[in-house]
């Protein structure tokens, strides 16, 4: 009988011994270290494993640009271009104290804008008429002055005006009087812009003129085309 009481407590204290040891190492455990997937090394970059090649070769997103500002819209010849030629049809009436005179011709233009609004300019006018004593009548007109503008062209349509001084040669000899006479010219017109290289022209000017020991006050009207360059 004592020996079986003394196995019982022999069993008895083995198991409140093994007991103890299990709840002390589960105290001196080493707790459970973080995977490294869950790890965050945005805090200390130089811990942080290398990246996959798929990672290293993937682009980067670029910084949004401002948008670059639209191109200025050009406006009708406004392409800064400083010479005007104009080439068209001339009609003169032409009457004086010894005969009166209907003549059709051609005329040339020639300006050079020095700024947008003022401009130098020549141009010579050549007409044929009928016969008048066994004479075809003819006029040529040659001057130079200044024409003044509106600008270049924002618009379809751009009035000038000019005025010009220079000489005049009228056929035929009446009463031994010279062909010649000193003329001055002036008037103006509008241009109808086609495009910024050419214009379509239309002017009307007042000639003055003294031939045959008086005085010629006479009108042209000219049609035609200018180039610019």
């Amino acid at each position: 009988m004592k020996r079986l009481a003394l196995a019982a407590c022999f069993a008895l204290g083995t198991c409140v011994s093994l007991s103890a040891q299990q709840s002390s190492a589960l105290i001196f455990a080493p707790a459970a270290q973080p995977s490294a997937s869950t790890f965050n090394f945005t805090l200390v970059p130089e811990l942080a494993p290398p990246a996959t090649p798929s990672e290293s070769f993937l682009p980067l997103p670029k910084s949004a640009l401002p948008d670059a500002p639209a191109p200025p819209q050009s406006s009708v010849n406004d392409q800064g271009y400083r010479w005007d030629l104009a080439v068209g049809y001339e009609y003169i009436h032409f009457n004086s104290s010894q005969f009166s005179a209907n003549l059709s011709g051609l005329h040339t233009d020639l300006s050079y804008w020095l700024n947008s609004w003022f401009a130098v300019e020549g141009n010579v006018i050549s007409a044929w008429g009928g016969q008048i004593g066994g004479e075809r009548t003819k006029y040529v007109l040659y001057s130079g002055g200044a024409r003044i503008g509106w600008g270049p062209s924002r618009r379809r349509l751009t009035p000038w005006a000019h005025a010009l001084v220079g000489g005049v040669h009228v056929n035929p000899q009446v009463s031994h009087s010279s062909k010649n006479s000193v003329a001055v010219q002036a008037g103006g017109g509008v241009d109808w812009v086609y495009n910024p290289r050419v214009s379509l022209r239309g002017e009307v000017d007042y000639v003055y003129s003294k031939l045959y020991s008086s005085s010629q006050n006479n009108v042209q009207v000219g049609l035609g085309a200018v180039i610019h360059f």
